[in-house]
């Protein structure tokens, strides 16, 4: 039995963080599309790490938990690396919320119930949340706080309060990290530490998509006019990845970090600010 990091998702940013903080464990690959997980784990094998597949639906709780069983299998689950999700290019405003913000929910409400003492979590959230406007006292704390199976029936995720995918998905964004702030609580009285990431546009397959849609002309502009003047890649996401995970990221917990060239700086305070 060895150590164990689950990888859910596994695009090149779960891939980018698991290289960093998987030597000498059991990197277990679950996937909505097995081709995914088999891609991804013969990179990871050649790379010289011992790997396993499978399938997941984070939408789906009998999917989470038949995921949860085949990773204790294999030993203590030190790892969880989050990366799974729909874009607003991708996905109805109802799929969003199921994957993104149920889904999440989920993973951490049923991981977090097995993390082993001393391990990690880190959450990929997104840039989005952080150009919603304020909610409520309320709704934040029922996002953060309601229990997984009621959180779709909250009065403000209904279809005529979210009419549209990117309102979906920043909702889903903001509820991520306040998900994770709560959780962090929970997770701490197993001595275990839980984190989100929120990158903007880091050059993956699913960005290209999105450079490519419908909010194509929106994205170059994002790049073209933040600070850094560049998009992001999954190596610089997998950097922080393995800070928070590691052990020099033992004191940071319930945290989110911002990483996205200073798009969301611009966005406020900046050329990006709408008109």
């Amino acid at each position: 039995m060895s150590d164990v990091i689950v990888v859910i998702g596994t695009g090149s940013i779960g891939q980018a963080i698991a290289r960093r903080v998987s030597v000498g464990k059991h990197v277990l690959l679950a996937d909505l599309r097995q081709e995914n997980a088999d891609a991804a784990a013969q990179v990871l094998f050649d790379a010289g790490f011992t790997v396993s597949t499978t399938t997941v639906d984070v939408s789906s709780r009998a999917s989470v938990h038949a995921l949860v069983e085949k990773a204790t299998a294999l030993g203590d689950v030190t790892g969880v690396i989050h990366a799974a999700g729909v874009s607003p290019s991708q996905a109805s405003p109802a799929t969003i919320l199921a994957v993104d913000l149920y889904g999440t929910a989920l993973i951490l409400e049923v991981f977090g119930d097995v993390i082993a003492r001393g391990g990690s979590c880190v959450v990929i959230a997104s840039q989005s949340g952080h150009r919603l406007g304020a909610l409520s006292a309320d709704q934040n704390e029922a996002l953060a706080k309601t229990p997984a199976e009621e959180l779709l029936s909250l009065p403000f995720l209904q279809p005529d309060q979210v009419k549209d995918s990117l309102h979906a998905y920043q909702l889903s964004k903001r509820g991520n990290s306040l998900r994770v702030m709560a959780e962090a609580v929970r997770w701490g009285k197993r001595g275990a530490r839980v984190n989100t990431i929120s990158p903007g546009i880091i050059f993956t397959p699913l960005a290209r998509d999105e450079l490519s849609g419908p909010r194509g002309e929106g994205y170059r502009r994002m790049i073209e006019l933040c600070p850094v003047g560049r998009g992001g890649t999954p190596d610089e996401v997998g950097t922080v990845g393995a800070l928070l995970m590691g052990p020099e990221g033992t004191f940071i917990t319930g945290s989110d970090f911002l990483m996205d060239g200073g798009v969301t700086a611009s966005y406020w305070y900046g050329e990006l600010a709408p008109k």
